[in-house]
């Protein structure tokens, strides 16, 4: 069992890398800060003074994620793990009621962030053993994807330069879902806009959580087949190429390791594993 010396030090420990993390968080937009009044961005109007307002933002983002003020030492193992893990058939996350012991419970919620694709609330939360902890959650409504299969068994993929990364990927046509849009709409629509591909047939394959540790998006993966080429009309602000790929070769490249994009990842092995339980002609 930890002494209260350990304890003490724990909590030390968190506090200083608070402080180190806020400090070094301070450095860098430091760096960044705008001197001329009339430097503003096209779409947002980013004047000094909403620059100054961001930068408190996401300090206290910063802040929330290194400690939130109530840590503390606990001992009791029962609310971390139950025990050595057990052989057991699989249980949904929805269907184990052992489950109702991890719950977090949303005590309140506030945007403190709004985009143009999504928001960023924080929210204070209810822990099992009954302590309180920050969660900054990225609020988006959610988004398609479409492994579409031609005849001859070949996949389409887009090419396009991804600004967050900092390279060109390879991935399925995928698009965000506008408000109040049902995803079996959205995927027609964004797989005739990016790939100019009209689909006589769209099957649902699966729901998949981008990163469900600090987002609620859901991409939706649908299969089109029966494909018709009509012509693209891509977004004003897309720029991409598009390439029929064999489905052989595009799971070569994952399990290489040449695809980084998830959403491609999953759709590519649920196809190939369609494909292997299709009775042999």
């Amino acid at each position: 069992m930890k002494n209260q010396s350990d304890e003490k030090n724990n909590v030390q420990d968190s506090a200083r890398t608070s402080s180190q993390s806020s400090a070094q968080f301070n450095d860098v937009f430091d760096d960044m800060q705008p001197t001329d009044p009339e430097i503003i961005d096209a779409d947002t109007q980013v004047t000094p003074e909403v620059f100054d307002s961001a930068r408190n933002d996401l300090q206290s983002a910063v802040d929330s994620l290194t400690y939130d003020g109530e840590r503390v030492a606990v001992d009791d193992a029962a609310y971390h793990h139950s025990g050595e893990p057990q052989k057991r058939s699989f249980v949904a996350g929805t269907e184990d009621a052992r489950d109702a012991f991890l719950e977090e419970k949303s005590l309140t919620e506030n945007t403190v962030w709004v985009g143009r694709i999504f928001d960023v609330n924080r929210l204070r939360v209810s822990l099992p053993d009954g302590r309180t902890a920050l969660r900054d959650v990225v609020r988006h409504p959610g988004a398609v994807a479409i492994v579409a299969l031609t005849d001859d068994g070949r996949i389409c993929l887009v090419r396009q330069y991804r600004t967050a990364l900092g390279r060109v990927t390879v991935e399925l046509p995928a698009g965000k879902l506008d408000p109040g849009e049902d995803p079996l709409d959205c995927a027609h629509r964004e797989l005739l806009e990016e790939t100019g591909m009209k689909a006589g047939k769209m099957a649902f394959l699966t729901t998949t959580a981008t990163s469900d540790g600090f987002t609620d998006e859901l991409i939706h993966l649908y299969m089109a087949t029966e494909l018709i080429f009509e012509g693209s009309n891509p977004d004003a602000d897309e720029f991409i190429n598009v390439d029929l790929v064999p489905l052989s070769e595009l799971i070569d490249a994952v399990l290489d390791g040449k695809i980084e994009d998830a959403k491609t990842i999953i759709g590519a092995l649920i196809c190939d594993s369609i494909s292997r339980r299709l009775p042999m002609e």
